[in-house]
């Protein structure tokens, strides 16, 4: 007699003390009679990856429109998601065109409005920006509204260059026209964040475990109730968790033996004294030279990727560093120097050349992100298929701090309703807004309008789009 394996709630999660996992849609968690039609649908989840600084525009832009078009090498390393990708060239976000360098630009790049200016007695982005308006909408359906990631901690002080507070170039999400959204940079919290929620900063003995330990038993349990099928897709999910674990581990103990060989940071060393522990943990501190953080920051957005899969949120963000920040890219072949510092290039070769180089890296740790989502099977699609990743930077290059034609990369279909594959070039001058509100449709979040949108972004979803002349 063949035992079939239980129906099980959409909602169940592994549990043990001090450890909650939320899991992949298994079959097990569809109701037999609507299998079929519930495979078909899966949530739409939307990511936002930004970038400062700008891009080397020559570097960056794309030859030919349509299904046509070549890579340029800026964006040569999304060979592999090609087909699943949309360039749009010659949007823009007019409320920050007012001159004021980087600050208007970063504040005011999810919110579509113009930021107040202040030294920090009166911090205001005037809007809420979009990905929060998804949040607070849909927030309630998963165990997290939405997650918000970086690598470098809030700038603090004032830019007197500029007559700005330093905080505006450090968030891109506002809950609130006047409340920022504090994001995690820690790899290490972050996780604790998706599957230690109740940890606080209290510790017992189960948080130097590993979660998979902990939820041993009920792994177990679960194993024993689902299909063939399933368990290998829970052996496939539990073994990226335990992955991602050692390699928080290896590349935290790395990073901090990378400050023991900086010659400054022994210099630094010398002076705390007691303090040393601190120091080398602060992955602030870390980030400021010129070690290599990519892997800390593909931790992050393996985290984002975990938390779609899981359903754990459906709206994330991740920056790949602040505005105006000392981020050193030395550990980038041909790179000798700040990323900032380069951006502003005044159009010397030497610069330009070190510049691209650092654009691509960043495009580099885009292409592995959705290469990974790309290989997330659901049900007859993918991860990617029901997602929508957006890659871009609030200006356009930062040597004139342009917010005209800014560079933006969208991917994923969103659950099918975008056509990907192509570079679609509109008229100039086109409000990004129209995206944003595009994107806030397809996350079943509607808008009437959204900051300066005049509509949804006309071309996504068809198969060929020509932009109107003149």
């Amino acid at each position: 007699m063949i035992t079939r394996p239980e129906c099980i709630s959409r909602r169940t999660m592994l549990k043990g003390a001090g450890a909650l996992l939320s899991l992949p849609l298994l079959e097990a968690m569809m109701p037999r009679a609507r299998a079929d039609e519930t495979a078909k649908k899966h949530p739409v989840r939307m990511g936002v990856l930004y970038f400062p600084n700008g891009v080397n525009t020559t570097e960056f832009l794309p030859k030919g429109v349509g299904k046509e078009f070549e890579l340029s090498p800026t964006l040569s390393p999304l060979a592999k998601v090609k087909s699943d990708i949309l360039v749009l060239t010659e949007l823009m976000n007019i409320k920050t065109d007012t001159g004021d360098g980087h600050y208007v630009k970063t504040g005011g790049f999810m919110t579509g409005t113009t930021i107040t200016r202040t030294t920090g007695s009166d911090v205001r982005s005037n809007g809420v920006s979009m990905d929060q308006v998804a949040a607070q909408r849909i927030g309630h359906l998963t165990p997290l509204p939405s997650l918000e990631l970086g690598i470098e901690p809030v700038t603090t002080g004032v830019d007197i260059n500029v007559g700005y507070t330093r905080l505006y170039g450090s968030h891109i999400s506002w809950s609130t026209p006047t409340t920022p959204v504090a994001k995690e940079i820690d790899p290490r919290q972050a996780f604790n964040r998706l599957f230690r929620p109740k940890e606080g900063r209290a510790r017992d003995a189960s948080s130097d475990k590993s979660v998979l330990d902990i939820v041993q038993e009920d792994a177990k349990s679960l194993r024993a109730k689902v299909g063939a099928s399933d368990r290998r897709k829970l052996d496939e999910y539990l073994g990226s968790i335990r992955a991602i674990e050692n390699r928080i581990e290896f590349d935290a103990k790395r990073r901090a033996e990378a400050v023991h060989e900086d010659p400054l940071a022994r210099e630094t060393v010398k002076k705390l004294g007691d303090r040393i522990k601190s120091y080398y943990d602060d992955p602030a501190k870390v980030s400021e030279r010129g070690i290599n953080h990519t892997e800390q920051v593909r931790i992050m957005l393996d985290l984002m990727v975990m938390a779609f899969w899981t359903d754990s949120t459906r709206v994330s963000t991740f920056m790949f560093g602040n505005d105006v920040s000392g981020k050193n890219f030395s550990f980038v072949e041909g790179v000798k120097g700040s990323h900032h510092e380069l951006s502003h290039h005044e159009n010397k070769k030497e610069k330009l050349d070190q510049y691209a180089l650092i654009n691509r890296w960043h495009v580099q740790q885009f292409a592995y992100m959705l290469e990974k989502m790309k290989g997330i099977k659901e049900g007859e699609g993918t991860l990617l298929e029901n997602s929508m990743i957006l890659f871009g930077s609030p200006i356009r290059d930062g040597n004139s701090h342009n917010p005209h034609n800014l560079p933006l990369v969208l991917a994923g279909q969103g659950g099918g309703t975008l056509k990907t594959g192509r570079h679609l070039l509109y008229p100039k001058n086109t409000p990004m807004c129209n995206l944003y509100q595009g994107m806030l449709n397809r996350m079943g979040t509607p808008v009437e309008k959204f900051g300066d949108s005049t509509g949804e972004l006309v071309g996504i979803n068809v198969e060929s789009y020509s932009a109107p002349q003149g």
